[in-house]
């Protein structure tokens, strides 16, 4: 068993995660000593190296010393991981990231805020809500929020405000006092079996709720209605507000919109200070992001988008928010067993596109798959849409600086794609809104 009070040394395996990188910066601000690895140097490494936390940008078994109490792993790392091959030789406990989270959370009132999409905004915008307010929550998050430029706060009070993730039924191990569900829909099929298998894992997370909490969702969404209908859980069906101003736009940050307000509604929070305190949010990192513009003037936006929704609902935003300029998606399919299994959704997610450049599939933690690929999504998506091209990198880049001022390009994908976004407007001398 590990005692998070008596714990005072905690490495952490994989510390520049989103998830990881938040729990380094909970520990430290608890007065416990932290160090951690990872082999890549971003902007949240160098973050918490400003914040004095050791960070090895290598994996290596003498990283770990005998005076660590605790070892912390991302589930992304293999089981045969020598930095926790080291923890496991020296009898240092350790546990994941998941199993560490839900001993936070065991300990605090949780408002869990989950869904196969929308949850990462949404966590930011209560985030913008509540940390003024008595409830001042502790804050997890898996993305960097504008408004604070971190995935973390540190607040003073009983309540911990986290994004709770699906893949590997990891929010399985949270304790819900509160829990909203933005949507369900298919995603992680290299785990989960279906749709129905993802409904049953949400089920679950449902009951961990306490009689005296409650669930927040769009109570008429017939992928979210199975979880709920035999719930012995309070239900607080969405609210909708009289007025609904905002900054990040699309559909489905208005329903982000409204499962944020219905969740600080329901804490009893003053309706008026909630609709003002959503008016100024501007959004997260990654999630429609203005990057800045092209040598040739054209405006460069990048989101996380990896699934069709996903895909489907930044495009959508995009047209709003450009109606009368062309649309450019660049998308790098992430996984190829995602590819695969929702390759006609894909197909069908680019209608707001006027004209799609795919990348390779970036295979992440896969091996490579000779069945699927982004010439068979090129496939797929011309039935719905024909102006797509498969282009490798460098090709791309050439085709972007060459394009005319009025176009909108959207860089789409969660793997190393954004550092395209960065490198296209990098290479621009005039950065403007």
């Amino acid at each position: 068993m590990v005692d998070l009070e008596k714990t005072q040394n905690v490495y952490f395996i994989g510390i520049g995660g989103s998830g990881m990188s938040s729990i380094a910066s909970l520990v430290l601000s608890n007065g416990k000593k932290v160090s951690g690895s990872d082999r890549d140097t971003t902007e949240t490494t160098k973050e918490l190296e400003n914040k004095g936390i050791k960070i090895f940008h290598n994996q290596k078994p003498e990283n770990i010393s005998s005076d660590i109490d605790l070892v912390v792993y991302t589930v992304a790392i293999p089981e045969n991981n020598p930095e926790l091959q080291r923890a496991k030789e020296l009898k240092i406990p350790f546990i994941s990231y998941p199993e560490f989270i839900g001993k936070v959370s065991n300990d605090m009132k949780t408002i869990a805020v989950s869904g196969t999409h929308g949850k990462t905004t949404t966590t930011a915008m209560l985030a913008h809500i509540l940390k003024d307010t008595e409830i001042n929550p502790t804050v997890i998050i898996g993305a960097r929020m504008n408004n604070q430029n971190s995935n973390f706060i540190s607040g003073n009070g009983k309540y911990l405000l986290i994004e709770a993730d699906e893949y590997k039924k990891s929010f399985l191990n949270l304790y819900p006092t509160y829990l909203v569900i933005t949507n369900i829909d298919e995603d992680h099929l290299d785990f989960y079996k279906n749709l129905n298998d993802i409904q049953k894992t949400f089920k679950e997370l449902a009951d961990r709720t306490p009689q005296e909490g409650a669930i927040i969702c769009d109570a008429s969404n017939p992928h979210i209605i199975p979880v709920i209908k035999e719930s012995k859980i309070k239900v607080i069906d969405y609210e909708q507000p009289v007025s609904l101003q905002l900054q990040v736009v699309g559909e489905h940050n208005r329903k982000n919109a409204l499962s944020a307000y219905s969740m600080a509604k329901y804490l009893g929070i003053d309706e008026q200070f909630i609709l003002d305190k959503l008016k100024s949010f501007t959004g997260v990192k990654r999630r429609f992001e203005y990057k800045g513009v092209t040598k040739n003037g054209s405006k460069i936006y990048d989101d996380y988008a990896h699934n069709p929704q996903k895909v489907n609902s930044a495009l959508q935003g995009a047209k709003e928010a450009f109606p009368n300029k062309k649309v450019v998606a660049i998308f790098q399919p992430h996984l190829y067993s995602r590819t695969k299994l929702l390759l006609t959704e894909f197909g069908e997610s680019f209608k707001y596109a006027d004209e799609i450049i795919l990348l390779p599939i970036y295979g992440a933690r896969e091996e490579f798959d000779p069945t699927i690929s982004s010439e068979m999504l090129k496939t797929e998506i011309i039935k719905h849409n024909k102006k797509v091209k498969v282009m490798d990198v460098d090709s791309v880049l050439n085709e972007i600086n060459g394009k005319k001022k009025e176009d909108i390009v959207v860089i789409l994908g969660a793997g190393d794609i954004t550092n395209l976004a960065t490198t296209l407007t990098n290479s621009s001398s005039n950065f403007v809104h």
